[in-house]
């Protein structure tokens, strides 16, 4: 294995990371089934073992896999190797045709003082420490969820010698969408419903076509100030596939059917974000249009001045003219944030960026958060 000089620096940050900001025990989740924090020694060989091996072919195709530190005691039901092997690139590459689809993890534990891979597994403690390969030389950081339901956390994105450590602060009047991303059991009413706002946004990036959504207060009309009419994909009556969803029973939502089912909902409300115009949907999960025109509302002021915002440790909130956000798109949905300051408007570029745009009242301006980092 040759030497990644990015590989300590990303371990010593993140470790540190860890230690000021470890996933919580709870009532549900108490701390003996946590995972360990592993050692930066940890840290460092996963991170190297995965960076090389991103860089190798296995059959021609880049090995994508998923490692996580988690001992055979923590991962019941898993499939277990009978002789482990060593953590290094070639038994990564190998194994990673077997572990590409999505939840699935190489259990990297130390055996006989090494590090070795001693199998795969689906499930993992809470706060487990896990490294993805998700392109050449691209790897996420993460954290698991305390629950299969939820959004694993990134740490820290390393692409060759670039490293960017998410940070933990919450930006100030930031919405709930934001929060949830950044913590594992958020202790705010909502939480929930920003975890569904998370998957949306993770599938819109993932059709890769670009798209907006537009999440508006219920029970009003008053967002159709900021929509040109007739609006062509009005849905009457609005579609609840996503709010009968959310309305289920809590022991409910804990099944695997009631996954499975919100995952296909998702999935269609996020393709519909690939038609030309916005997606609208209310803050209880009724769709109510597709394919929308923005425009600024009658005798509203033209935005004239963002602030960006970016989640990684260093980074600096930056003003800026909305033109230089991007194209049309988030320009519209910068005015339709300023318009209707209730609302959040979320948009994704073709080329993977992605940013919710909301209204800050503290400011008196529109924040632009660009959250693709916590997205991978």
């Amino acid at each position: 294995m040759g030497t990644y000089p990015a590989a300590r620096a990303v371990a010593t940050r993140v470790l540190h990371r860890l230690q000021r900001h470890p996933a919580q025990g709870s009532q549900s989740h108490p701390a003996e089934k946590m995972a360990p924090i592993p050692a930066v020694d940890v840290i460092e060989a996963m991170v190297e073992a995965g960076f090389w091996a991103s860089l190798r072919r296995e059959e021609g195709r880049t090995p994508l896999l998923s490692l996580a530190f988690v001992g055979l005691r923590q991962a019941p039901g898993a499939l277990v190797l009978e002789h482990a092997v060593e953590l290094s690139p070639e038994p990564l590459t190998r194994l990673a045709p077997a572990v590409e689809r999505p939840g699935i993890h190489l259990g990297v534990w130390e055996q006989e003082g090494a590090l070795r891979v001693w199998g795969a597994t689906r499930t993992l403690p809470h706060g487990c420490f896990v490294l993805e390969v998700i392109a050449p030389g691209f790897l996420v950081l993460k954290q698991s969820p305390p629950d299969t339901a939820g959004k694993f956390v990134n740490l820290a994105v390393v692409q060759g010698n670039d490293i960017r450590i998410i940070g933990q602060e919450m930006p100030p009047d930031g919405p709930a969408l934001m929060r949830s991303l950044f913590e594992f059991e958020p202790p705010y009413p909502g939480a929930a419903s920003a975890n569904v706002l998370i998957q949306l946004a993770a599938s819109m990036r993932a059709h890769g076509h670009g798209g907006a959504l537009l999440v508006v207060p219920a029970n009003t009309n008053e967002w159709r100030e900021s929509i040109a009419g007739p609006v062509l994909y009005s849905l009457s009556p609005p579609s609840s596939i996503l709010a009968d969803l959310m309305s289920a029973r809590e022991d409910t939502m804990s099944t695997r059917p009631w996954q499975d089912a919100l995952d296909r909902a998702v999935e269609a409300v996020a393709g519909l974000t690939a038609v030309d115009g916005a997606t609208i949907l209310s803050d209880r999960y009724e769709l109510l249009a597709f394919g929308a025109k923005i425009v600024r509302r009658r005798g509203s002021p033209l935005v004239s001045r963002i602030v960006m915002m970016e989640p990684v440790e260093d980074s600096k909130p930056e003003s800026m003219e909305p033109t230089q956000l991007g194209g049309t798109r988030h320009l519209s949905a910068a005015q339709f944030a300023c318009d209707q300051r209730d609302s959040v408007a979320l948009v994704a570029s073709q080329d993977g960026r992605f940013t919710v745009l909301a209204w800050c009242s503290s400011e008196q301006v529109v924040q632009a958060h660009r959250i693709e980092t916590l997205l991978f």
